[in-house]
């Protein structure tokens, strides 16, 4: 017997067709005698409409201003996932099973006050574990907590995946599985490249980099915490019939697991290509180079919570001046330069320049801490298809390159087939 959370997203608990499809899902494990709690998202489109409708509700109210109260946008969105808790409960009712439904205040799930975009501080695992040691499923909505002024906080989209994590943390999981419409993890986008093979395991320093630069299978946060707290997360697909063979396997079911490095007998080189599109550069010219001036750079785009994250810089023959070149997503291109311009005489810079529609692609995997010549490998086998290196950056087990968006394709591809790859 195993104690196991499983979660899914939206798409797999797009209707009640699906929802009774995740019921089965649930059944199995539970028929298994294992201890099962469940982290649903909302439906697919749900929280989407309900972050519109709270835009919308100033403009209808005639208010002078778009804003609105973080507290209440928690309360609305959150409902979204208690809708399907309850759904989902009553499906496993309805096949005998002993289940309830649970929101994050009831377990409780504690965060911080950053309505919108809470952290998670503490669970106390106590009641819902000794629910599960009764028999009883634990069906969680997703995505919500409860913060230090006793209103439901919110965990920032895609939160359903640190939910699931973090109480699989709180209750000692055997396993955390997260269903999603994928099934597993792959070396690339297999949209991009075709020969892309799922990876049976990966570690999860490698996941981190690969969800932090454009792999869209998991959240941040949720891999940070997994890593932090060694919890085994399977990725895995709930459109699979639940009871294929193999689905059923409790130390390797179907698809990918993320796990610590030392379970991975055998690493590769290179794990996985990541890219993420809409990339931005902004270039200052003739700066002085003086101490600080990075600082007064980077301090107030940091106070604006603008993401900075590729920096390059050049100094000249002489040494008196410099060029600072760094990159963001294209969506802040113009709050940045806005708050360059603004700080532009305690900065000292002649003229800013930018550049959007840039993509960032990655080669990433643990094994190149002990191997030379991974980086030569890429620039090769860029420079043999033309692609220009715009900058590039590097850290113990990634290379991350920025190129023009037309070529992102073809640079993942390129990348992708010279490190094996697309060989089984």
């Amino acid at each position: 017997m195993a104690r196991i959370v499983m979660k899914f997203g939206g798409t797999s608990v797009a209707n009640l067709e699906r929802i009774y499809n995740v019921a089965r899902h649930v059944k199995r494990e539970v028929d298994a005698g294992h201890e099962v709690a469940v982290v649903v998202s909302a439906m697919s489109g749900k929280t989407n409409e309900l972050v519109d409708w709270v835009q919308n509700m100033p403009k209808v109210a005639g208010a002078d201003s778009p804003f609105y109260d973080a507290r209440e946008y928690d309360a609305v969105v959150a409902s979204g996932e208690q809708v399907t808790s309850g759904l989902l409960a009553i499906a496993l009712q309805s096949m005998g099973i002993n289940a309830r439904s649970w929101q994050g205040w009831q377990i409780p799930i504690k965060t911080d006050n950053a309505h919108g975009a809470a952290r998670i501080q503490e669970i106390d695992g106590a009641d819902i574990i000794r629910r599960m040691g009764e028999g009883q499923v634990a069906v969680v909505a997703g995505f919500q907590g409860i913060g230090p002024d006793n209103r439901i906080a919110t965990l920032g989209r895609g939160g359903s995946d640190t939910s699931a994590v973090a109480i699989a943390a709180g209750v000692k999981a055997d396993r955390c599985d997260i269903y999603t419409d994928v099934d597993g993890v792959y070396t690339t986008d297999p949209r991009i490249e075709p020969k892309a093979r799922r990876l049976k395991k990966i570690a999860f320093e490698e996941m981190l980099e690969m969800a932090s630069l454009g792999a869209k299978v998991l959240q941040v946060r949720s891999v940070e915490l997994a890593m932090v707290h060694k919890v085994r997360t399977f990725v895995r697909s709930s459109f699979e019939d639940p009871d294929a063979p193999g689905m059923g396997d409790l130390m390797n079911p179907p698809g990918t697991l993320i796990c610590d490095e030392e379970e991975i007998v055998e690493q590769e080189v290179v794990t996985g290509i990541a890219y993420a599109k809409d990339e931005a550069q902004i270039s200052l010219r003739r700066l002085a180079d003086r101490p600080g001036v990075s600082a007064a750079i980077f301090g107030p785009l940091a106070e604006s919570h603008i993401n900075v994250d590729m920096i390059v810089q050049n100094i000249s023959e002489d040494g008196s001046k410099t060029d600072m070149t760094f990159t963001v997503p294209s969506g802040d291109v113009d709050k940045a330069l806005a708050v360059l311009g603004s700080n532009k005489e305690k900065i000292g810079f002649d003229v800013v320049q930018s550049e959007k529609g840039l993509v960032k692609v990655s080669v990433i995997g643990i094994g190149m801490r002990s191997h030379a010549g991974v980086a030569a490998t890429a620039f090769k086998a860029l420079a043999d298809k033309g692609i220009n290196i715009k900058a590039i950056t590097t850290s113990e087990i990634k290379i991350s390159i920025l190129i023009d968006g037309p070529y992102a394709e073809l640079a993942v591809r390129t990348l992708h087939s010279c490190y094996g790859l697309d060989k089984n």
